[in-house]
């Protein structure tokens, strides 16, 4: 079958990706479906098209641990001749509670996977865009202190001390580490929506940042001790209705969050709507912090510099060529 357009979903082979890629494969049956995560050990894309009856969700791995790996991912995208990007999600994030962990490119764990290699996805696939695109980010409420969600506030200083953290910030909790790299999922998303108004305006690609709110259960906590994974995977999913009473009402299922995040992807409710934050189905205020462009500006910049390998793809990344 010749699919008409594509939509990307990193991370959508499990609990909010998978189901926020359900959603949508519904929805849009005539679309090509990418889940994007490093591995589908419970083949869910074959899981989605058996469940609809359709043969529109694919599997295609994606490591955004490694930059190298993400350039092959959308180097084969190319050479494939997939059809012209409808929207991209990037929704795939991880938490590292303990002490600092890099990647192999040497970056700062958490902002590499949940900012950089994202980042760097959207810039090499940007040719393929179509027009009235949609860029959705998936954040969370721990980027903002005023929330109190019991994490860490979070600290942007400069993108620099989040990729190669100084001396003043090695010791940093791993959860304040996450709750900065969701702030800065919003920093980018705000930079890349106004650098769209401004260069690139005849296309309409919107960008949304998106909180799904806590979700126990989910393998957000899988690098944590065994306690934890243990509460998080068994005992809190049991405790939805008590913890909503008790904590926040901003606590889903992955289903829930996931019906809410393919509205951003695919609705027509929300079609137009860019630069804006979502709390599930809600557009609310994101952090302080988010608004400042003296911020959000720092991390485009240090972004596409550190991310170009000539002068020529800096120029492409930071004009959105």
């Amino acid at each position: 079958m010749t699919w008409s357009r594509s939509i990307i979903i990193t991370g959508g082979t499990a609990n909010l990706g998978y189901e926020t890629a359900l959603n949508i494969a519904r929805a849009q049956p005539d679309v090509l479906v990418v889940l994007s995560s490093r591995s589908d050990k419970d083949r869910a894309a074959e899981s989605i098209n058996k469940s609809l009856g359709q043969s529109n969700a694919v599997f295609i791995p994606l490591d955004l641990a490694s930059l190298d790996n993400v350039r092959k991912y959308c180097e084969q995208w190319r050479r494939d001749q997939r059809p012209p990007i409808q929207a991209l999600v990037l929704n795939a994030g991880l938490q590292f509670p303990g002490g600092l962990t890099k990647t192999s490119d040497g970056l700062e764990s958490t902002f590499a996977i949940n900012h950089v290699g994202h980042a760097l996805l959207f810039h090499l696939l940007w040719p393929s865009f179509a027009d009235r695109a949609r860029v959705v980010v998936t954040s969370s409420g721990t980027h903002d202190p005023a929330q109190k969600t019991g994490l860490p506030d979070a600290v942007y200083r400069t993108a620099e001390d989040l990729a190669h953290p100084p001396a003043s910030m090695v010791d940093a909790p791993g959860r304040q580490r996450y709750a900065s790299s969701k702030l800065a999922n919003v920093l980018w998303a705000y930079a890349l929506d106004r650098r769209l108004a401004q260069k690139k305006p005849e296309r309409s690609v919107t960008v949304t940042a998106f909180d799904p709110g806590l979700m126990p259960g989910t393998g957000l906590a899988r690098e944590a001790n065994g306690v934890v994974r243990f509460l998080w995977l068994r005992v809190l999913p049991n405790m939805l209705p008590l913890l909503r009473l008790a904590l926040t009402p901003n606590i889903h299922t992955p289903a829930e969050s996931g019906s809410a995040l393919a509205r951003l992807a695919v609705g027509e409710e929300v079609d137009g709507v860019s630069g804006k934050y979502y709390e599930g189905k809600t557009e609310i205020q994101s952090s302080k912090d988010s608004y400042d462009v003296t911020k959000q500006d720092d991390l485009w910049r240090w972004t596409t510099a550190y991310l170009a390998r000539s002068r020529q793809e800096a120029l492409e990344f930071d004009e959105l060529k």
